[in-house]
């Protein structure tokens, strides 16, 4: 639900001014306007600059917590503390060296993986040779490629032959006539390079704990001065969200504040004695936004998030699109299997994370769900439970819904028809929620046009659609339902653009047109939304096939072997197998229920999105 706001001008005095500021963000529940669009200044500018400095700094010490291990308690570091800028400093100076000293660590692994083929040798003696007139030569080959020839000619000696590959060294007085790859080797000995490496090691284990003993000790310390940084962020965009006028004497800020703390600002302007004007929203006003739901929808609200919030004269989706897209997801996912891996790892989730519980709780909802529809389609990893030969499944194979067993609804699947009928209430709903919209908006008479079609829709729907599926209808239903749609009509064609009735001939006019125009687009639009929602029959089919096809390769490869060593391979397909398969479900399980969310109900329902959230200006603690 879009929480309702209200709307503040100030005046104020240059000489009140940074008093009211200090007040109005103890108070912290006025949202700011920012009247002069892309205004910035040098404090903004540096202070921003030093909010990324901290964020960075505080992931490098978050990886540093979660991916870095030691053996002993780290010794404490000191760091000059009465400084941030010093904090931040030393963070990103222990940063840099770590990169610096993995590069010279990949480098030395580089050097000993070239080196490792030839052993332990010592360069000096071959200096030796070549002083003598000898050069020396490394190569590889294939082994087979080898020629016994240039021993006598080269005095070719292998060294090592590794996976098919012949490494060898020569001895000539001139460069050698050999068909093989000449490898130029690192400067120093193995021993040498395995020695520093020993000591680059020992040196990025030395920073790794020079970081964490940083996050023990200072990590409260940086996180305040981040605080600290994000309140002067704030200040300064205030401070360039006012006006000046009456010759700078006095500075006019616009704000926002929801209807119920209203009372709460009135109150401290009035013993303040600050002029101030409290308005409700006008229609043309950018007002921020705050959605208050119940903590089912509201888990959803990330997802809504991706997309954008509503703005002020949009309806909030979230009641309606929560369970629904629970629903897509749980078809979309459609094997009751899948859905118990997720439901167990979201539990887990809110158990050992409570910072993420939340999300842990999303986990569970869209788990559950998936749990449910594979056991109304009957599908759990793979199997079809309506064609196995289970004693407790019997009974209830008979109601499964799955593309096997039964094909009675005109020739086609049963979830591809439910499919498509939960996609045309979905519709129906958007295109009542747009009429909601126009009734909040502007009054009752611009939702008429929309209620009808929705009426129309609706009627046709019971009137024709019925009886195709056994169902008979009395005469005296039958007349009401052609009454109704008879009454939409009119709808339709006479009220779907009211405000074209100042001018009566042309407004009847427009309204004709635009109606004729609408009813084209219904007649083509309509269907293609609803053939969107076969993916949800056809995701949930494949995810489910392709589980079966995985478990008849773990059957059909491991039959022929006895099961004392057939376990094994057995369980490796079906994990790798079913492994790839919940991944590809879990993306199209996202990302197409988010599709026809995003496409086809929100373009029904006229949702415009592209509203900013509600940030009173508050002082920010810990």
């Amino acid at each position: 639900m879009i929480q309702k706001m209200k709307k503040l001008t100030f005046l104020v005095t240059n000489k009140e001014y940074d008093q009211f500021l200090a007040d109005i963000r103890q108070l912290g529940v006025v949202h700011i306007e920012e009247l002069q669009k892309g205004a910035t200044s040098e404090e903004l500018q540096s202070n921003l600059a030093i909010a990324d400095r901290y964020k960075r700094v505080l992931s490098i010490l978050d990886y540093a917590k979660d991916a870095y291990m030691v053996s002993d308690a780290y010794a404490p570091v000191s760091v000059d503390d009465t400084s941030q800028e010093s904090l931040l400093s030393y963070v990103e100076k222990l940063s840099e060296d770590e990169l610096s000293l993995k590069h010279q660590l990949d480098a030395v692994n580089k050097n000993i993986t070239s080196l490792e083929p030839w052993g332990e040798f010592q360069w000096d003696s071959l200096r030796e040779l070549e002083q003598q007139g000898y050069m020396t030569t490394f190569y590889v080959c294939p082994s087979k490629l080898f020629k016994q020839e240039w021993r006598d000619q080269y005095y070719a000696t292998p060294i090592n032959d590794i996976g098919g590959k012949l490494y060898f060294v020569t001895f000539s007085t001139e460069r050698p006539d050999i068909t093989a790859e000449v490898l130029a080797l690192p400067e120093k000995t193995l021993s040498a390079y395995v020695a520093e490496k020993e000591d680059v090691e020992s040196k990025i284990s030395i920073v790794h704990d020079e970081m964490l003993a940083v996050n023990e000790q200072y990590r409260p310390m940086i996180e305040a001065g981040q605080l600290d940084n994000d309140n002067n962020i704030s200040l300064s965009k205030v401070h360039l969200s006012h006006e000046s006028i009456a010759d700078d004497a006095v500075r006019l800020l616009v704000g926002w504040t929801l209807v119920e703390k209203a009372p709460e600002v009135v109150d401290y302007l009035e013993r303040s004695h600050i002029y101030y004007e409290l308005t409700d929203p006008a229609f043309e006003d950018d007002v921020p936004i705050q959605i208050k739901n119940n903590k089912f929808a509201s888990l959803f609200e990330p997802i809504l998030r991706m997309y954008s919030l509503p703005n002020y004269h949009d309806i909030d989706p979230l009641p309606l699109f929560a369970p629904f897209f629970m629903l897509f997801f749980g078809l979309c996912m459609g094997d009751a299997g899948y859905g118990a891996i997720i439901l167990a790892i979201s539990i887990v989730i809110c158990i050992l994370k409570p910072n993420i519980r939340k999300y842990g709780l999303l986990g569970v909802c869209l788990g559950g769900m998936t749990v449910i529809c594979g056991l109304v389609t009957g599908t759990f990893f793979g199997i079809d439970l309506a064609t196995v030969d289970w004693g407790w499944v019997k009974p209830i194979q008979p109601y499964f819904l799955n593309d096997s067993k039964k094909d009675s609804f005109f020739g086609y699947s049963p979830m591809m028809v439910i499919s498509v009928i939960i996609g045309l209430i979905q519709v129906l709903i958007g295109m009542t929620m747009a009429g909601c919209k126009a009734v909040k908006n502007y009054g009752f008479i611009y939702g008429v046009g929309k209620f009808s079609w929705v009426t129309a829709l609706v009627s046709a729907t019971i009137l024709f659609g019925l009886p195709m599926f056994g169902v008979e209808l009395s005469q005296v239903v039958q007349y009401v339902l052609y009454g109704l749609i008879s009454l939409s009509v009119l709808g339709i064609f006479f009220l779907n653009s009211p405000g074209a009735y100042k001018k009566p001939v042309v407004g009847a006019a427009m309204n004709v047109g635009s109606g004729l125009w609408a009813t084209y687009g219904m007649a083509t639009g309509l269907l293609g939304d609803l053939l969107s929602y076969i993916r949800l029959f056809a995701l949930g089919l494949t995810g489910g096939v392709l589980g079966s096809v995985f478990n008849s390769l773990a059957t059909d490869m491991t039959s022929s072997m006895s099961w004392g060593i057939r376990w094994l391979p057995f369980i490796l397909i079906l994990l790798f197998g079913h492994g790839i398969n919940f991944a590809l479900c879990m993306i199209s399980s996202f990302v197409h229920p988010m599709r026809l969310t995003f496409v086809e109900y929100f373009k029904n329902a006229e949702f415009e999105g592209g509203g900013n959230e509600y940030d009173p200006f508050r002082l920010k603690k810990q």
